[in-house]
C-alpha cells in the first residue's frame, strides 16, 4: 500500500518513533520497514517544516498492512489532538462492569472516543462514565456516561465479597479495598465495631464476614446506602450481626454508646466529628480516623488530632504513624489515622 514515509537512520529510529507516536502522525494501520541502516515509518498529518523532535526525510513508500495487535494502554486506541496526548490519564477506577474516569477539561470534548476506547480495551466492561466527584450529603457521584448502556447499579467484588453499588444513589469508592480488608484483619473475633458514614458497608461487611464472632453498627442517613447494605448484608449472610442505623451520625453520637473499633471514613468534612466520636470508643479501643491532608501539613496534622482527642476524652491515647491511602489531588492524600485510646 502506497503511504507517505519518515526515513530515519536506524540509530534514532526508537527516539523519532516515540515522537510519532505522541504526535498522533504514526499510522498504525501499516507497518514500518528497516532497509540496511535506515527505518520506514508510515506517517500522516506531518507538519512542515518537520517539529524539532523528528530528524528525518520524507519520502513516499509502499507498505505492508500491520499485524493486528492487542493494545496494552488504552491510550493506544484514543484519538485526540497530538498536543492533548500527555494529559490522557494514565488509570482509570473498574466497579463491576462500569468503568470511571476522570478527565482534565481540555480532554472533556473527547470524552466520547476516551470512552468508546476504554469500552473495547477493558473486559466485561459494559459502560464508561465521566466521574466528576462526590457531592452533597449522601456524597453520591456525579457522572455522565461517555459510552456504552445501563445504569449505575452494579455488583462489584473485591478481598473475595460481592456488593451491590449503585454509583449515582450511594457512596462506594473502588480504591479503598485494601482499607477495608486492613481494618477488617486487626479486628478481634469477638469486637463490637461502629462504621459510621459506612455507605454500602464494606468496612463492616468484610470485617463481619472475616469474624464469624464479631458484631457491628453501620450507620449513614442515605436510604439509597442504607437499602443497599441491607441487600449486601442478606447477601453475605451477616444481616443477624449487623445493627443498621439509617439516620444522622450527629443524632447518633448522642447515645450513650462505646465501641471497641470505630471506623469514620468521610474523608472532607470527619475532623468535625472527630472529637465526638473519640468518646465513643471504648478504653483500649481503636479509632480508624480518614482525612484528606495536605502533605505539607501531614505531621502538624497529626499532633493537631492527638491533642484534639485527648483533651475531649480526658483520656490518653497513641497515635499510629499516618498510613497514606492514596494521592487525592497534586498536594494532599487521603490519609488513614489510627488513634488507640490506652485507658
Amino acid at each position: 500500500m502506497p503511504a507517505q514515509a519518515l526515513a530515519v537512520e536506524r540509530s534514532k529510529g526508537e527516539q523519532v518513533r516515540r515522537a510519532l507516536s505522541a504526535g498522533g502522525w504514526l499510522r498504525g494501520d501499516l507497518q514500518p520497514q528497516r532497509e540496511a541502516e535506515m527505518v520506514y515509518f508510515p506517517v500522516q498529518g506531518l507538519p512542515t517544516p518537520l517539529p524539532d523532535t523528528i530528524v528525518g526525510t520524507l519520502v513516499d513508500r509502499e507498505f505492508e498492512p500491520a499485524t493486528p495487535r492487542k493494545a496494552r494502554d488504552y491510550r493506544e486506541l484514543v484519538e485526540v489532538p497530538g498536543e492533548l496526548r500527555d494529559l490522557l490519564p494514565s488509570s482509570f477506577d473498574i466497579v463491576g462492569d462500569i468503568v470511571l474516569i476522570r478527565l482534565p477539561d481540555p480532554l472533556v470534548p473527547h470524552g466520547k472516543a476516551i470512552g468508546e476506547a476504554l469500552l473495547s480495551f477493558v473486559p466485561g466492561c459494559r459502560k464508561v462514565a465521566l466521574d466528576r466527584g462526590v457531592e452533597g450529603v449522601a456524597r453520591v457521584r456525579s457522572l455522565e456516561t461517555l459510552a456504552g448502556s445501563g445504569g449505575s447499579s452494579t455488583v462489584h467484588r473485591e478481598n473475595g465479597l460481592s456488593f451491590r453499588v449503585d454509583l449515582e444513589g450511594a457512596y462506594f469508592s473502588p480504591r479503598l479495598a485494601r482499607e477495608h480488608q486492613r481494618v477488617a484483619e486487626l479486628v478481634g473475633p469477638q469486637e463490637n465495631l461502629l462504621d459510621l458514614f459506612c455507605g454500602v458497608g464494606p468496612f463492616a461487611l468484610t470485617a463481619l464476614r472475616l469474624h464469624p464472632e464479631a458484631r457491628a453498627v453501620a450507620v449513614d442517613l442515605n436510604p439509597a446506602a442504607i437499602a443497599l447494605l441491607r441487600e449486601n448484608a442478606s447477601r453475605l449472610g451477616v444481616s443477624s450481626r449487623l445493627e443498621i442505623v439509617e439516620g444522622d451520625a450527629e443524632a447518633f453520637l448522642r447515645e450513650n454508646r462505646t465501641f471497641s473499633r470505630v471506623v469514620m471514613n468521610l474523608p472532607r468534612e470527619g475532623y468535625k466529628y472527630a472529637t465526638s466520636v473519640a468518646q465513643h470508643v471504648m478504653p483500649a479501643g481503636t479509632l480508624h480516623h480518614y482525612e484528606v491532608v495536605r502533605r505539607a501539613d501531614l505531621p502538624q496534622r497529626g499532633r493537631d488530632l492527638l491533642q484534639e482527642v485527648s483533651e475531649a476524652t480526658s483520656s490518653r491515647w497513641t497515635l499510629g504513624a499516618p498510613h497514606v491511602v492514596h494521592p487525592y489531588s497534586p498536594s494532599s492524600d487521603l490519609v488513614a489515622w489510627t488513634l488507640v485510646r490506652d485507658d
